[in-house]
């Protein structure tokens, strides 16, 4: 993967696969945030600082969530519906730039829990590299980015 979107929530997780894509690959990896109703903007504050710090491109995707019924009906898959929307949205800025790879930043812990949000990573063949690693929520915790991880980031988001 020579040039990735790393689906940046600002959360643990895809704080450090933004972390690490860019120090791998520089510019050619872009975290970005989806700007939606349903992220506060004190995390959108937070993930701002976090990649001001480490000099990581970010750019934000509208996402309309609340437009689909299913997400609004809140039932257990609703994470699924929130990230079919982002995923969508991803694969459409990815297409444009000349189609690079999404990344998300689920983690092999995240494989035993019921998380409807990783069959829309399937569907739409987003990677999760942490996952495909075997990184768990303690590794990822104890890497260098987030040790050095400003207050108030990183905040642990829904897959």
């Amino acid at each position: 993967m020579g040039r990735v979107i790393v689906a940046f929530s600002g959360g643990t997780d895809s704080a450090y696969l933004a972390w690490a894509a860019n120090h791998v690959l520089g510019p050619n990896a872009v975290a970005v945030t989806a700007d939606s109703a349903s992220l506060p903007e004190s995390h959108k504050r937070d993930a701002e600082a976090f990649v001001q710090r480490f000099g990581i491109v970010h750019e934000y995707v509208r996402t309309t969530e609340f437009d689909n019924p299913d997400y609004a009906r809140n039932d257990p898959n609703r994470c699924f519906h929130c990230k079919d929307e982002l995923f969508t949205r991803l694969e459409q800025v990815g297409r444009a730039r000349g189609c690079w790879h999404v990344v998300y930043g689920v983690n092999a812990d995240d494989l035993t829990d019921y998380r409807p949000g990783q069959n829309a990573a399937k569907q739409h063949q987003v990677a999760a590299p942490l996952a495909d690693a075997g990184m768990t929520k303690a590794e990822i915790r104890d890497s260098p980015a987030w040790r050095t991880c400003p207050p108030g980031t990183a905040r642990p988001q829904p897959a």
